[in-house]
């Protein structure tokens, strides 16, 4: 979720366009001109159109023939593919992460978990879910993956913000709970099958 490395200046237009995408506030269909990002961010279109790349390559956004770029739709058909993905991927990368978890990168999903239970509205709620999935792979050392597994989370993050908006209640997850105990224990298989089951329950 975030990163040691200097934030250039397409990375914040990429992370700010990536949540407003996310939570809503950017619609599907809508129009994204570069020129207005451009002026939001007081920048020339060179790290917009980066950024827009970017984004078109994280599937968040599509640039349409003759309409130009737009945020993407929302297919219920994508979730199912979406979740395949979760499911196939977050579990090589835990078996790998498990093992080598350094106590910041746990201590980082402890504090997600107790934000997680503590928000007491869905967008808050949401992200810390996200920054908890995060930080319990972190340890697996596999860039390129967790890049992949970043992108399938947002893409899950904003189906779910755009499903359980309305009927989201504030409550405490025990798979959390239980996945983090079973990291405390070195428990591989534990832990994965834990989190196969996390996952399945948003199908």
């Amino acid at each position: 979720m975030t990163s040691q490395t200097k934030l250039t200046i397409a990375d914040v237009i990429s992370q700010n366009l990536t949540e407003q995408i996310i939570q809503g506030t950017l619609l599907p269909d809508e129009k994204l001109r570069q020129d207005h990002i451009a002026r939001t961010f007081e920048v020339s279109h060179v790290p917009v159109r980066e950024a827009l790349l970017r984004l078109q390559a994280r599937g968040l956004v599509v640039n349409v023939p003759r309409r130009g770029v737009r945020v993407a739709p929302l297919a219920a058909s994508d979730m199912r593919e979406i979740l395949e993905m979760r499911l196939a991927l977050e579990q090589v990368a835990l078996r790998h992460s498990v093992p080598n978890l350094t106590s910041e990168q746990v201590q980082t999903a402890e504090a997600a978990l107790l934000a997680c239970d503590a928000a007491d509205d869905i967008l808050t709620w949401e992200y810390e879910n996200r920054r908890f999935h995060h930080a319990i792979l972190a340890g697996c050392a596999m860039p390129r993956m967790l890049a992949e597994i970043d992108d399938l989370q947002a893409l899950a993050a904003r189906h779910l913000l755009a499903s359980w908006r309305k009927s989201w209640v504030m409550r405490v997850d025990r798979d959390h709970r239980a996945i983090m105990v079973a990291i405390a224990r070195k428990d591989i298989a534990l832990a994965v099958s834990l989190l196969q089951r996390h996952l399945a329950r948003f199908a």
